[in-house]
């Protein structure tokens, strides 16, 4: 029996279960997939916003955090990397731009052909935030899991959890495609799954789904230096000759296949030096998206379940896993996630 069984080995369940055993606790980590990040966290964009973007509900007390726990991660995990390129944002026109918040900087052409000397017509107006940063999502994933086994958790895939354990009121683990198993504290990050394993609970979530497509470009290295927002695409280098490209979201196989053609043919007309650039995939992920935000913290007055849904999960999963193994650990509850409660007022996380 393990102490804590986390559901999903995606980017929040692997850093819940790193964040735990580093600390000595039992913890079981489960995932349905043949291995670590073949979910939702696989396609992500994973651009990690240091300032600027939308905050949330709760997110907003979270977010200040970020970079550090990132750079903390840097140290604590062998071969893990942060890119850290910045970003540039604009609008369709120049009176379109959102005005730049803090960390955040409203540059002009020269600046921005500074940034990104490979664009063909610099806008007239970009907002520059210096601290963004981007990730790749299976790598950081993997590398948590790893860590996770070698401070002794275990580690299963190809282990579906189908419903909880529920005995005389309370729930004392995860049934699954292998078996039982049992644990004092089950820990739910599986994303869109969380609702329907919550059901037994009474307990609602309020967890929606969104779909987002990428695609990967294969591209000269170097091509593109930031992570680049523009009206019609955002695209950054995941690594060397890697593009990942947000293509918008239609529905139907062939009008999906023409907007990622769309995307790739406006990337290629923004950057000169992009003839060679090659769509190589693209795919259609159901992100979870939380209505009021981060839904974290136990769903059951006995403290047998826990949940921790959120987004962007990229972005906040390395301070999310710090502080639930924090809580898990001492008992006391963490001020940073007091408006990321299941049962929180509504109306306050709005705010």
């Amino acid at each position: 029996m393990s102490a804590v069984v986390v559901v999903g080995a995606g980017i929040v369940g692997s850093s819940v279960a790193y964040h735990l055993a580093r600390r000595g606790v039992p913890v079981a980590l489960l995932e349905q997939g043949p291995a670590p990040a073949t979910g939702v966290t696989g396609d992500s964009f994973a651009w990690v916003r240091g300032s600027g973007g939308h905050w949330p509900g709760g997110a907003q007390d979270l977010h200040e955090y970020v970079l550090a726990d990132y750079q903390r991660l840097v140290a604590e995990l062998p071969h893990f990397t942060v890119r850290r390129t910045g970003s540039l944002s604009w609008a369709h026109t120049p009176s379109d731009n959102s005005r730049p918040g803090p960390g955040q900087f409203l540059i002009g052409p020269s600046d921005i052909a500074a940034l990104e000397p490979n664009l063909r017509h610099p806008p007239d107006q970009a907002i520059h935030t210096p601290s963004d940063a981007g990730v790749d999502p299976t790598a950081l994933t993997h590398a948590l899991v790893a860590a996770a086994g070698a401070h002794g958790a275990t580690v299963l895939h190809d282990t579906a959890a189908t419903s909880l354990q529920v005995t005389n009121g309370r729930v004392e683990g995860v049934v699954t495609s292998t078996g039982l198993h049992a644990a004092t504290t089950v820990v739910l990050t599986a994303g869109t799954n969380v609702p329907r394993l919550c059901e037994p609970l009474s307990a609602d979530p309020a967890i929606a789904a969104s779909p987002a497509t990428l695609a990967r470009v294969t591209a000269p290295p170097g091509l593109v230096k930031t992570i680049v927002a523009s009206p019609y695409f955002e695209v950054r280098e995941v690594r060397e000759g890697d593009l990942l490209m947000v293509v918008p979201h239609v529905e139907g196989a062939a009008a999906l296949e023409r907007s990622a053609q769309d995307a790739l043919q406006y990337m290629k007309a923004t950057f000169q030096g992009s003839d060679q650039c090659r769509l190589l995939d693209y795919h259609t992920g159901r992100r979870p998206m939380p209505v009021h935000g981060p839904v974290i913290g136990y769903a059951t007055d006995d403290r047998s379940v826990y949940v921790a849904v959120m987004h962007s999960a990229i972005t906040l999963a390395p301070t999310v896993g710090r502080l639930i193994a924090d809580e898990l650990v001492t008992g006391r509850p963490a001020s940073e996630l007091q408006r990321c409660r299941p049962h929180a007022d509504t109306a306050s996380q709005r705010h």
